[in-house]
C-alpha cells in the first residue's frame, strides 16, 4: 500500500469533530435523509452541508440525491481504507 500523507490527512480530518462524528453514529443505523440528519443533530443546514462535504471528500461517507434531499450512508469501502491507513502506521501493512 502506498502512503500519502495528503489523502490520509483528508480521511482523518473526518473523525476531528464532533458533530461529524455523531453524523457517523447515525449512519451506523442505515442511510438517512439530510432531513433526519438536521432533526437528530439540531444543527443547521449550512452547518450539515460543511460537515457532509468534509465526510464525503473523505471517502467515508456516500451520498445519493433523490428530488430534493440528499441521502447518506457509511461507505464500507472508505472504512477499509482508513483502517488500512492505520494497520500502516502500526506498521502491520
Amino acid at each position: 500500500m502506498e502512503f500519502n500523507p495528503e489523502k490520509t490527512a483528508v480521511i482523518f480530518k473526518a473523525f476531528c469533530d464532533e458533530n461529524r462524528i455523531r453524523i457517523l453514529q447515525i449512519l451506523k443505523g442505515g442511510e438517512k435523509c439530510a432531513c433526519r440528519l438536521l432533526e437528530a443533530l439540531n444543527i443547521t443546514q449550512p452547518t450539515l452541508s460543511h460537515h457532509m462535504k468534509t465526510l464525503l471528500d473523505s471517502g467515508i461517507v456516500n451520498g445519493r440525491k433523490e428530488g430534493k434531499w440528499m441521502y447518506y450512508s457509511i461507505s464500507e469501502e472508505g472504512l477499509k481504507k482508513a483502517q488500512k491507513y492505520l494497520d500502516y502506521l502500526k506498521g502491520e501493512v
